[in-house]
Protein backbone atom coordinates (compact mmCIF):
# COMPACT_ATOMS: atom_id res chain seq x y z
CA UNK A 1 0.00 0.00 0.00
CA UNK A 2 1.40 3.36 -0.86
CA UNK A 3 0.19 5.90 1.51
CA UNK A 4 1.06 9.99 0.47
CA UNK A 5 1.44 12.76 2.90
CA UNK A 6 1.53 16.45 3.44
CA UNK A 7 1.01 17.95 0.03
CA UNK A 8 1.24 15.21 -1.92
CA UNK A 9 -1.64 13.94 -0.32
CA UNK A 10 -3.28 17.36 -0.59
CA UNK A 11 -2.84 17.67 -4.44
CA UNK A 12 -3.95 14.25 -5.18
CA UNK A 13 -7.13 14.95 -2.88
CA UNK A 14 -7.98 18.02 -5.04
CA UNK A 15 -7.04 15.77 -8.77
CA UNK A 16 -9.94 13.05 -6.73
CA UNK A 17 -12.36 16.16 -6.32
CA UNK A 18 -12.47 17.69 -9.70
CA UNK A 19 -12.29 14.34 -11.35
CA UNK A 20 -16.12 13.66 -9.09
CA UNK A 21 -17.05 16.99 -9.78
CA UNK A 22 -16.84 16.50 -13.08
CA UNK A 23 -18.31 13.23 -14.03
CA UNK A 24 -20.44 13.07 -10.45
CA UNK A 25 -19.58 9.48 -10.49
CA UNK A 26 -16.61 7.01 -9.50
CA UNK A 27 -14.75 7.35 -12.69
CA UNK A 28 -11.42 6.45 -13.57
CA UNK A 29 -9.03 6.55 -16.92
CA UNK A 30 -6.80 9.20 -18.42
CA UNK A 31 -8.00 12.33 -20.19
CA UNK A 32 -5.69 11.72 -23.22
CA UNK A 33 -7.42 8.60 -23.94
CA UNK A 34 -10.52 10.21 -25.08
CA UNK A 35 -12.26 7.52 -22.95
CA UNK A 36 -14.51 9.11 -19.93
CA UNK A 37 -15.66 7.00 -17.53
CA UNK A 38 -19.07 6.18 -15.56
CA UNK A 39 -19.98 3.95 -13.20
CA UNK A 40 -23.77 3.67 -12.72
CA UNK A 41 -23.29 0.19 -10.70
CA UNK A 42 -20.87 -1.76 -9.61
CA UNK A 43 -20.75 -4.11 -12.98
CA UNK A 44 -22.15 -1.41 -15.20
CA UNK A 45 -20.00 1.29 -16.59
CA UNK A 46 -20.97 4.34 -19.20
CA UNK A 47 -17.83 4.80 -21.64
CA UNK A 48 -17.67 8.33 -23.00
CA UNK A 49 -15.90 8.88 -26.70
CA UNK A 50 -16.45 11.53 -29.41
CA UNK A 51 -18.41 9.19 -31.51
CA UNK A 52 -20.68 8.96 -28.14
CA UNK A 53 -21.74 6.66 -24.77
CA UNK A 54 -21.26 2.93 -24.66
CA UNK A 55 -22.93 1.01 -21.64
CA UNK A 56 -20.87 -2.23 -20.50
CA UNK A 57 -21.98 -4.69 -18.42
CA UNK A 58 -18.21 -5.71 -16.58
CA UNK A 59 -17.88 -9.06 -14.60
CA UNK A 60 -17.52 -12.52 -13.84
CA UNK A 61 -19.26 -13.34 -17.21
CA UNK A 62 -17.33 -11.02 -19.24
CA UNK A 63 -18.06 -8.01 -20.64
CA UNK A 64 -21.37 -6.74 -22.93
CA UNK A 65 -21.13 -3.36 -24.72
CA UNK A 66 -23.87 -1.65 -26.21
CA UNK A 67 -24.13 1.53 -28.13
CA UNK A 68 -21.78 3.94 -30.46
CA UNK A 69 -18.11 2.50 -30.16
CA UNK A 70 -15.22 4.48 -31.70
CA UNK A 71 -12.19 2.67 -33.26
CA UNK A 72 -9.31 4.79 -31.86
CA UNK A 73 -11.24 4.20 -28.20
CA UNK A 74 -11.10 0.26 -28.84
CA UNK A 75 -7.44 -0.01 -27.68
CA UNK A 76 -8.29 2.04 -24.25
CA UNK A 77 -12.01 0.08 -23.46
CA UNK A 78 -10.54 -3.65 -24.05
CA UNK A 79 -7.69 -2.35 -21.23
CA UNK A 80 -10.70 -0.98 -19.03
CA UNK A 81 -12.57 -3.93 -19.66
CA UNK A 82 -9.48 -6.53 -18.79
CA UNK A 83 -8.35 -4.49 -15.88
CA UNK A 84 -12.33 -5.29 -14.46
CA UNK A 85 -12.91 -8.90 -15.38
CA UNK A 86 -10.85 -12.02 -16.27
CA UNK A 87 -13.24 -13.82 -18.31
CA UNK A 88 -11.95 -13.23 -21.96
CA UNK A 89 -15.16 -13.22 -23.07
CA UNK A 90 -16.49 -10.30 -25.34
CA UNK A 91 -20.72 -9.14 -26.53
CA UNK A 92 -20.77 -5.99 -28.45
CA UNK A 93 -23.93 -4.71 -29.99
CA UNK A 94 -23.67 -1.30 -32.48
CA UNK A 95 -26.45 1.09 -32.18
CA UNK A 96 -27.11 2.36 -35.53
CA UNK A 97 -25.98 5.96 -37.06
CA UNK A 98 -25.61 7.00 -40.69
CA UNK A 99 -23.28 5.78 -42.75
CA UNK A 100 -21.61 8.55 -43.02
CA UNK A 101 -20.11 8.58 -39.57
CA UNK A 102 -20.42 4.38 -38.78
CA UNK A 103 -17.09 2.76 -37.99
CA UNK A 104 -18.60 -0.93 -38.37
CA UNK A 105 -17.61 -2.87 -35.49
CA UNK A 106 -14.77 -0.56 -34.35
CA UNK A 107 -12.31 -3.41 -34.46
CA UNK A 108 -13.66 -5.42 -31.79
CA UNK A 109 -14.57 -8.74 -34.45
CA UNK A 110 -10.50 -8.80 -34.95
CA UNK A 111 -10.35 -8.56 -30.96
CA UNK A 112 -12.28 -11.97 -30.98
CA UNK A 113 -15.30 -10.39 -29.73
CA UNK A 114 -19.18 -11.61 -31.06
CA UNK A 115 -20.64 -8.78 -32.42
CA UNK A 116 -23.77 -8.10 -33.74
CA UNK A 117 -25.66 -5.32 -35.21
CA UNK A 118 -29.81 -5.08 -35.78
CA UNK A 119 -30.60 -6.25 -39.49
CA UNK A 120 -31.43 -3.88 -41.20
CA UNK A 121 -28.54 -1.52 -40.06
CA UNK A 122 -26.01 -4.24 -40.83
CA UNK A 123 -27.48 -4.55 -44.52
CA UNK A 124 -26.48 -0.91 -45.16
CA UNK A 125 -23.46 -1.68 -44.54
CA UNK A 126 -23.25 -4.69 -46.73
CA UNK A 127 -23.96 -7.45 -44.43
CA UNK A 128 -26.54 -9.97 -43.58
CA UNK A 129 -26.63 -10.91 -47.12
CA UNK A 130 -27.89 -14.40 -49.02
CA UNK A 131 -24.75 -14.57 -51.03
CA UNK A 132 -20.92 -13.03 -50.92
CA UNK A 133 -21.23 -9.73 -49.33
CA UNK A 134 -19.68 -6.86 -50.68
CA UNK A 135 -16.08 -5.74 -50.21
CA UNK A 136 -15.57 -3.65 -47.43
CA UNK A 137 -15.54 0.27 -48.18
CA UNK A 138 -11.76 1.88 -48.24
CA UNK A 139 -13.26 3.85 -45.34
CA UNK A 140 -13.43 0.88 -42.98
CA UNK A 141 -10.41 -0.90 -44.42
CA UNK A 142 -7.94 2.23 -43.49
CA UNK A 143 -10.22 2.26 -39.79
CA UNK A 144 -8.75 -1.56 -39.54
CA UNK A 145 -12.41 -1.75 -38.72
CA UNK A 146 -15.08 -4.73 -40.60
CA UNK A 147 -18.38 -5.04 -40.45
CA UNK A 148 -20.49 -6.91 -37.32
CA UNK A 149 -20.72 -10.54 -38.39
CA UNK A 150 -24.08 -11.18 -36.36
CA UNK A 151 -27.53 -9.64 -37.14
CA UNK A 152 -30.80 -9.75 -34.96
CA UNK A 153 -34.10 -9.17 -35.66
CA UNK A 154 -36.34 -8.53 -32.97
CA UNK A 155 -35.16 -9.43 -29.49
CA UNK A 156 -31.24 -10.72 -28.14
CA UNK A 157 -30.82 -11.71 -24.42
CA UNK A 158 -28.12 -11.68 -22.11
CA UNK A 159 -27.79 -13.15 -18.71
CA UNK A 160 -24.51 -11.87 -17.47
CA UNK A 161 -22.85 -10.42 -14.32
CA UNK A 162 -26.29 -11.01 -12.51
CA UNK A 163 -28.23 -8.61 -15.31
CA UNK A 164 -31.06 -9.59 -17.51
CA UNK A 165 -30.24 -7.57 -20.58
CA UNK A 166 -33.15 -7.28 -23.29
CA UNK A 167 -32.23 -5.78 -26.54
CA UNK A 168 -35.30 -5.19 -27.87
CA UNK A 169 -36.35 -3.51 -32.24
CA UNK A 170 -38.55 -1.17 -31.95
CA UNK A 171 -41.06 0.60 -34.57
CA UNK A 172 -38.76 3.10 -36.82
CA UNK A 173 -38.23 6.55 -35.17
CA UNK A 174 -34.44 7.80 -35.61
CA UNK A 175 -34.32 4.41 -38.03
CA UNK A 176 -35.60 1.52 -39.25
CA UNK A 177 -33.09 -0.76 -37.14
CA UNK A 178 -33.84 1.51 -33.71
CA UNK A 179 -33.76 -1.24 -30.69
CA UNK A 180 -33.50 0.30 -26.75
CA UNK A 181 -31.52 -2.02 -24.39
CA UNK A 182 -32.83 -2.44 -21.00
CA UNK A 183 -30.72 -3.18 -18.14
CA UNK A 184 -33.26 -5.30 -15.69
CA UNK A 185 -31.69 -5.14 -12.74
CA UNK A 186 -29.98 -2.03 -12.63
CA UNK A 187 -33.54 -0.08 -14.27
CA UNK A 188 -31.00 1.33 -16.68
CA UNK A 189 -32.16 1.78 -20.14
CA UNK A 190 -30.07 2.89 -23.69
CA UNK A 191 -32.06 4.45 -26.57
CA UNK A 192 -29.63 5.05 -29.02
CA UNK A 193 -30.21 7.97 -31.17
CA UNK A 194 -33.30 8.23 -30.43
CA UNK A 195 -32.45 10.09 -27.37
CA UNK A 196 -29.20 11.98 -28.44
CA UNK A 197 -28.73 13.72 -25.25
CA UNK A 198 -27.12 16.67 -27.46
CA UNK A 199 -30.45 18.09 -28.32
CA UNK A 200 -32.87 17.88 -31.37
CA UNK A 201 -33.29 14.03 -32.26
CA UNK A 202 -32.80 13.06 -35.99
CA UNK A 203 -34.92 11.18 -37.94
CA UNK A 204 -33.24 10.00 -40.88
CA UNK A 205 -35.87 8.88 -43.89
CA UNK A 206 -33.10 7.72 -45.38
CA UNK A 207 -33.75 4.71 -42.83
CA UNK A 208 -36.85 4.41 -43.17
CA UNK A 209 -37.13 7.01 -39.68
CA UNK A 210 -40.52 8.32 -38.63
CA UNK A 211 -41.74 11.05 -36.46
CA UNK A 212 -44.63 8.55 -34.50
CA UNK A 213 -42.21 5.86 -34.00
CA UNK A 214 -39.98 8.23 -32.55
CA UNK A 215 -42.45 9.20 -30.35
CA UNK A 216 -43.38 5.85 -29.32
CA UNK A 217 -40.40 4.90 -28.47
CA UNK A 218 -39.55 7.16 -25.73
CA UNK A 219 -43.26 7.12 -24.36
CA UNK A 220 -41.89 3.49 -22.37
CA UNK A 221 -39.21 5.38 -20.74
CA UNK A 222 -40.66 8.58 -19.05
CA UNK A 223 -40.61 7.30 -15.44
CA UNK A 224 -38.17 9.35 -13.95
CA UNK A 225 -37.38 6.07 -11.71
CA UNK A 226 -35.16 5.14 -14.67
CA UNK A 227 -31.39 5.87 -15.57
CA UNK A 228 -31.74 6.98 -19.03
CA UNK A 229 -28.09 6.47 -20.91
CA UNK A 230 -28.24 8.98 -23.80
CA UNK A 231 -26.38 8.76 -27.27
CA UNK A 232 -24.40 11.30 -26.17
CA UNK A 233 -23.99 13.53 -22.97
CA UNK A 234 -24.63 12.87 -19.57
CA UNK A 235 -26.52 10.10 -17.90
CA UNK A 236 -30.01 11.35 -17.24
CA UNK A 237 -33.40 9.89 -15.85
CA UNK A 238 -37.10 9.07 -17.89
CA UNK A 239 -38.22 12.82 -16.40
CA UNK A 240 -35.84 14.35 -19.30
CA UNK A 241 -36.91 11.74 -21.58
CA UNK A 242 -40.55 12.92 -21.05
CA UNK A 243 -39.10 16.43 -21.87
CA UNK A 244 -37.62 15.49 -25.16
CA UNK A 245 -41.39 13.60 -25.91
CA UNK A 246 -42.99 16.05 -25.20
CA UNK A 247 -41.00 19.07 -27.29
CA UNK A 248 -41.20 16.72 -30.45
CA UNK A 249 -44.90 16.04 -30.04
CA UNK A 250 -45.63 19.96 -29.90
CA UNK A 251 -43.08 20.36 -32.94
CA UNK A 252 -44.78 17.79 -34.66
CA UNK A 253 -48.37 19.18 -34.32
CA UNK A 254 -46.77 22.90 -35.08
CA UNK A 255 -45.73 21.54 -38.37
CA UNK A 256 -48.32 18.95 -39.56
CA UNK A 257 -50.75 21.63 -39.09
CA UNK A 258 -48.69 23.75 -41.62
CA UNK A 259 -49.05 21.04 -44.28
CA UNK A 260 -52.48 20.63 -44.10
CA UNK A 261 -52.41 24.64 -45.01
CA UNK A 262 -50.31 23.50 -47.61
CA UNK A 263 -47.52 25.35 -46.50
CA UNK A 264 -44.05 24.22 -48.57
CA UNK A 265 -40.99 23.32 -46.09
CA UNK A 266 -39.35 26.61 -47.17
CA UNK A 267 -42.61 28.32 -45.58
CA UNK A 268 -42.21 26.28 -42.36
CA UNK A 269 -39.04 26.96 -41.85
CA UNK A 270 -39.43 30.34 -42.03
CA UNK A 271 -41.76 30.26 -38.95
CA UNK A 272 -39.60 28.68 -37.09
CA UNK A 273 -41.47 26.76 -35.00
CA UNK A 274 -38.93 25.17 -32.54
CA UNK A 275 -37.96 28.99 -31.27
CA UNK A 276 -39.52 28.05 -28.42
CA UNK A 277 -36.97 25.40 -27.52
CA UNK A 278 -33.82 26.21 -28.97
CA UNK A 279 -32.52 27.99 -26.00
CA UNK A 280 -32.65 24.36 -24.34
CA UNK A 281 -32.40 21.78 -27.58
CA UNK A 282 -30.90 23.82 -29.85
CA UNK A 283 -27.16 23.49 -29.41
CA UNK A 284 -26.52 19.55 -30.37
CA UNK A 285 -25.43 17.98 -33.43
CA UNK A 286 -28.88 18.32 -35.19
CA UNK A 287 -29.30 21.84 -35.86
CA UNK A 288 -33.08 23.45 -35.39
CA UNK A 289 -33.55 24.01 -39.21
CA UNK A 290 -32.33 20.31 -39.71
CA UNK A 291 -34.86 19.00 -37.01
CA UNK A 292 -37.71 21.00 -38.52
CA UNK A 293 -36.90 19.30 -42.10
CA UNK A 294 -36.31 16.14 -40.70
CA UNK A 295 -39.46 16.50 -38.89
CA UNK A 296 -41.37 18.20 -42.41
CA UNK A 297 -39.79 15.24 -44.91
CA UNK A 298 -40.93 12.41 -42.67
CA UNK A 299 -44.86 13.54 -42.18
CA UNK A 300 -44.44 14.33 -45.97
CA UNK A 301 -43.70 10.75 -46.17
CA UNK A 302 -46.34 9.30 -44.16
Amino acid sequence: MIVLRGRAHRCTCVLLGLCLALLGHCAFGAPQDAVGVIEIAPTLFVFSTTAGNVVASVGPDGALLVGIPLAASTPRIGSLLASRTKSPFRYVVIAPQDLAHSEGDAGWGRRGAFVAMHENALRRLGGDTMGAPPQLSPRFVNLGVDRPRIAFSEVLAFDLNGESIHVVHQKPGYSDADAIVHFHVAKVVYLGEAFPGDGYPAIDPAQAGTVDGLVKTLDGWTDSSFHVVPARGKVTTGATVKTLRDMIVTVRDRIKRMIEAGRTEREVLAEHPTTDFDAEWGHGRVRPEEFVHDVYIALKEQ
